[in-house]
């Protein structure tokens, strides 16, 4: 497991809060969260990317490699934070494993419950293997799929009310959405915190006002009073 790039020696990572481990979405590269990573070194975090084959590799394979991912670590305290897909896996991972080092967890635009888009594309001819292997396996074990947070773990959930996305072709897209993933959807039971901002789902991977929900999270457990809706 290697740090990005200009990380601070293990020496000095030993003496910030904690390390953060940012998972990608469908259809992207790690590369994605570069500007989150950036942001959360600005606060004092070591930053690590999670990269995985969103669609070639089931949930359930991608889960076990995080986990993996986790345990090579050497750092005393680990959050996650994940984007729309990268917040299932991680969610997956929960569901097996529970390293007693990891304290919070942000997820991004994730569908926590169900994915309204991907149930109706993956009806389109050809659409099933474009979604990939972890979206079908996921949709396959149908809405009640996700389990709640374990104890211990605090999981803050971050959804966009900012409708401009792939969601536009989709017919039917129940509103308030973030232009994939409707606000309803990213409710999870037991979460520990939830907040709506303004944003598309894509815009939440360089929205400076996301990463600062991401910090005020990470710190304290809940996302900052001042920035609800």
């Amino acid at each position: 497991m290697n740090p990005e790039p200009n990380q601070p020696s293990d020496a000095a990572a030993q003496q910030t809060p904690a390390t953060v481990i940012l998972v990608h979405g469908l259809w992207t590269p790690a590369a994605v969260l570069v500007p989150h990573g950036h942001w959360l070194r600005r606060s004092g975090y070591r930053t690590l990317r999670f990269g995985y084959p969103s669609v070639g590799a089931s949930l359930s394979q991608n889960a076990l490699a995080l986990r993996r991912f986790v345990a090579g670590g050497s750092a005393s305290e680990i959050h996650l934070v994940g984007h729309s897909l990268g917040g299932l896996v991680i969610l997956d991972m929960l569901r097996h494993d529970a390293d007693s080092r990891l304290r919070r967890v942000v997820l991004l635009g994730t569908p926590c419950t169900d994915s309204h888009c991907a149930r109706r594309l993956a009806r389109v001819a050809g659409m099933p293997a474009l979604l990939g292997r972890s979206i079908n396996e996921w949709l396959a074990r149908g809405p009640d799929a996700t389990a709640a947070p374990r104890a211990g773990i605090a999981v803050g959930v971050l959804a966009g009310t900012r409708s401009v996305g792939l969601g536009r072709v989709v017919p039917g897209l129940p509103r308030p959405n973030d232009g994939v993933v409707t606000l309803a959807e990213t409710r999870l039971p037991g979460a520990a915190d939830h907040i709506a901002l303004p944003v598309a789902h894509s815009e939440m991977l360089a929205s400076r006002r996301c990463a600062a929900q991401i910090v005020a999270f990470l710190q304290s457990g809940r996302f900052a009073q001042h920035e609800r809706n």
